[in-house]
């Protein structure tokens, strides 16, 4: 039977304010899945952490979708198998824990059936962009970093940049839950022509704003495609954004929401910013004082070292 394979996988942030469904951040908070192959058919599924009251456990799992979409995209059957998975990513906030899900059993995936099939990077992408619906979030996810992720003739195609070492990632977490779907339905089909060209300009200055000059991140994160369409379903994420921004924070909703994140400046900013949060006594917000994930998805088939995906 094959080694048990270990899997740690990044929360993401999508969007960034300007870049909708194009740019993402991988950030530290992981999600680690350890699956061990049955010598008979059969599924275990222990879930501890985030989302462990609510998460099924039999095939619809999510993890299971995805290591089941990958056996079968190489014309395999998934075996049994035994999941153990501990969540830290909080589901429905915005963080990307579907995505996370979905680059878990795919990685898993591919540690089980290693030596037997490769399942290159593009690949990765273009399985995750067709159980996710779209590569913004499993792109970072995947390859760690900030990525920009686009679609073309062949299918989704990324790049992953480096982050400027000043940029202090705080995520302002609510008790509160928002439908991805949902958010995604309150964004309009057409938007007028300025506002369209306002996004370009402001996503390219967000390229520089983390690559090269975080003092540009308050405008680099201005927006007018989507956050604004959202805002009457999550009141309480657009006041905690314009108190921020009011008082000079880059804050953003963190993908679909509800979570807000704040590029910072720099350490003593994010603990500005945190500060300011806690005086929003309305609603109760967890700050996550957050690195950039640099590595990405990871996986190893044996306790002993870690081994990157890529």
């Amino acid at each position: 039977m094959p080694a048990p394979v270990t899997v740690r996988v990044p929360a993401t942030s999508a969007n960034l304010g300007p870049g909708f469904d194009t740019l993402g951040l991988a950030l530290s908070a992981y999600d680690d899945v350890t699956v061990t192959q049955l010598p008979q058919p059969g599924l275990e599924i222990v879930v501890s952490g985030e989302g462990a009251a609510d998460v099924p456990t039999d095939a619809s799992h999510l993890v299971v979708r995805a290591m089941a979409y990958a056996f079968e995209s190489v014309g395999r059957t998934l075996p049994g198998i035994r999941l153990e998975a501990h969540n830290t990513i909080p589901h429905g906030r915005g963080m990307g824990s579907s995505g996370a899900a979905v680059v878990a059993g795919l990685l898993a995936a591919k540690g089980l059936l290693a030596g037997e099939v490769d399942f290159d990077d593009a690949t990765l992408l273009r399985l995750a962009t067709e159980l996710e619906g779209h590569p913004d979030n499993v792109a970072p996810a995947l390859f760690g970093g900030l990525t920009i992720a686009w679609m073309d003739e062949s299918g989704p195609q990324h790049k992953k940049l480096l982050v400027h070492r000043g940029v202090s990632p705080v995520v302002f977490v609510p008790d509160f839950t928002m439908s991805t779907s949902v958010a995604r339905g309150l964004a309009p089909l057409q938007v007028p022509r300025e506002d369209a060209v306002f996004n370009v300009s402001r996503s390219a200055l967000l390229i520089a704003a983390l690559t090269q000059s975080p003092e540009l991140l308050m405008a680099a994160t201005e927006d007018k495609l989507h956050q604004s369409y959202r805002a009457h379903a999550m009141p309480a994420t657009d006041r905690l954004v314009r108190t921020l921004r009011a008082e000079g924070f880059a804050a953003v909703v963190s993908g679909a929401g509800p979570s807000v994140l704040v590029l910072a400046d720099g350490p003593g900013q994010r603990l500005a910013a945190a500060e300011l949060a806690a005086s929003v006594t309305d609603t109760p917000w967890e700050a996550r004082m957050l690195a950039v994930d640099v590595r990405g998805g990871t996986v190893r088939d044996n306790p002993e070292g870690s081994t990157p995906r890529a």
